[in-house]
């Protein structure tokens, strides 16, 4: 018995003395690393701003498949925030600001341990270095779990750079991988829309549909508005050299409706219009080489614009439908004017047979 006893305050003895030196341990932590990301500023920015993202490389979420992600109403930004529940613990990320193509600050709470943690972006010869900046306070529970693994810089900064491997390795394919095909002329088939019109700049575009479109589909819901097709823009005017372009970003519906006067949202009819087709396979990165495209053709077949706008998108297979930006597709529409003798005109939903069209195509 008098063995057991010396074995138990042993026992005790050791449990003490290693909670006395996990107490006097600093809690205090920065790590920082870095990574040359072979993609443009503003697309490794747009990436990383957005939470939906997250599970693609960050990765405490990529390696535990038990993982619940959940997500606020805005992902992207300041004010967006995540949580999320898993086997290696559970937390929650918050956007404090951002400074767009340049840095992101967030607040990170991971079981008890709170950090600031900053994503800075710099460009760089072949691509953009991105820098990860972590800076907090450990919880007991956690400064346990470091001193028994490493120490926090080992396992904290372990995580970061395989993070950034997962980021380097996501966006080289599922930014690169695109394709751009000129379908050649169609009839675009009219249809009823709400719609909410500004000017935007041109890089702010995207970011604005992810606003807008879910608060006119939301409208549409809790006043029984029936919908009749994808989300699409129309870019009355398209100012390359300002940057700046005037916009409607429209939900289709299935039948005609009157809004209240004084609402930000309203209701219009487009008609049917002849245009010359191009459908881009790919982030939203590549539409400026997809329109050039388009107005390429156009000269090439010396066919004449109609002023009517500039031209139309449509979100095809956007991010609401998949999150691989490799399987998007976006169709853009370039109202033309007729010609007395024309090829056949078909539906847009037909593509044309078009064997000029693959010497328009890019793939990477």
């Amino acid at each position: 018995m008098k063995i057991l006893k010396y074995i138990f305050l042993l026992l005790l003895l050791s449990f003490v003395s290693f909670s006395v030196f996990i107490a006097t341990q600093k809690g205090h932590f920065a790590i920082e690393k870095s990574k040359i990301i072979h993609t443009s500023k503003s697309n490794l920015y747009n990436y990383v701003n957005d939470y939906q993202n997250w599970g693609d490389f960050m990765a405490f979420m990529v390696e535990d498949t038990t993982i619940k992600i959940r997500f606020s109403k805005t992902t992207i930004g300041k004010g967006a925030k995540s949580t999320w529940e898993g086997t290696e613990g559970n937390g929650i990320v918050q956007t404090f600001s951002v400074k767009e193509n340049d840095s992101i600050t967030q607040k990170m709470d991971l079981d008890g341990s709170e950090f600031n943690t900053t994503w800075i972006f710099k460009d760089t010869l072949g691509g953009t270095k991105v820098t990860l900046k972590s800076k907090g306070e450990m919880s007991f529970s956690y400064k346990i779990y470091t001193a028994l693994h490493g120490g926090a810089n080992r396992i904290i900064g372990s995580l970061f750079e395989k993070s950034l491997a997962n980021l380097d390795r996501s966006l080289d394919y599922e930014i690169n991988t695109f394709k751009i095909k000129v379908n050649g002329l169609v009839q675009k088939l009219g249809t009823p829309y709400l719609k909410q019109s500004f000017t935007s700049k041109i890089s702010s575009i995207v970011k604005n549909t992810r606003i807008v479109f879910p608060k006119i589909i939301a409208f549409c819901e809790q006043n029984s508005i029936e919908l009749n097709g994808k989300p699409f823009i129309i870019y009355h005017t398209y100012d390359e050299k300002s940057g700046l372009a005037k916009i409607s970003l429209c939900i289709p519906i299935k039948e005609a409706i009157m809004t209240s006067d004084g609402s930000d949202i309203l209701a219009d009819e487009l008609e049917s219009f002849n245009a010359i087709k191009t459908s881009l396979y790919g982030d939203y990165s590549h539409m400026e080489e997809a329109l050039k495209k388009s107005k390429s053709y156009i000269n090439q077949k010396v066919i004449t614009p109609d002023s009517k706008f500039s031209h139309l998108e449509v979100y095809t297979i956007s991010k609401s439908d998949i999150k691989n930006p490799s399987k998007w597709k976006t169709e853009i529409y370039f109202p033309v004017k007729q010609k007395k003798a024309t090829p056949k005109i078909v539906p847009a939903t037909e593509e044309i047979s078009n064997p000029e069209a693959d010497t328009n195509s890019s793939e990477i």
